[in-house]
């Protein structure tokens, strides 16, 4: 069994930052991929990847403004968010991968202001 944990949400002003971490714990090899986030009413999506070499891939609207990175000995994800927009507003989960199988945790609130 995986556990998953997102943490780091709340709620800001447009133009201010967060940082967003998620920690992932139990048996075997896991692996964090990356963020995802779901607005009312709208399905889930993508946010930013990284892959096992580092290497990372953003979607079109954070570009320039969200940094994912990682620690994988700890199997802890970060995600810093600059330059928030109300666009933003979304419960963000970070997906978790564990044999195949995939984890999720509950999600952390981001909420901008305008």
């Amino acid at each position: 069994q995986v556990h998953v944990v997102e943490s780091g949400g709340g709620l800001v002003q447009a133009g201010r930052s967060l940082r967003l971490s998620c920690g992932a714990s139990g048996s075997g090899s896991i692996t964090v991929r990356g963020w995802y986030r779901q607005a009312p009413g709208k399905q889930r999506e993508l946010v930013a990847l990284i892959t096992s070499g580092g290497s990372t891939n953003y979607a079109d609207s954070v570009k320039g403004r969200f940094t994912v990175s990682r620690e994988s000995a700890r199997n802890t994800l970060y995600l810093q968010m600059n330059n928030l927009k109300p666009e933003d507003t979304a419960v963000y989960y970070c997906r978790v991968t564990k044999a195949g199988n995939e984890y999720w945790g509950q999600g952390t609130q981001v909420t901008v202001s305008s």
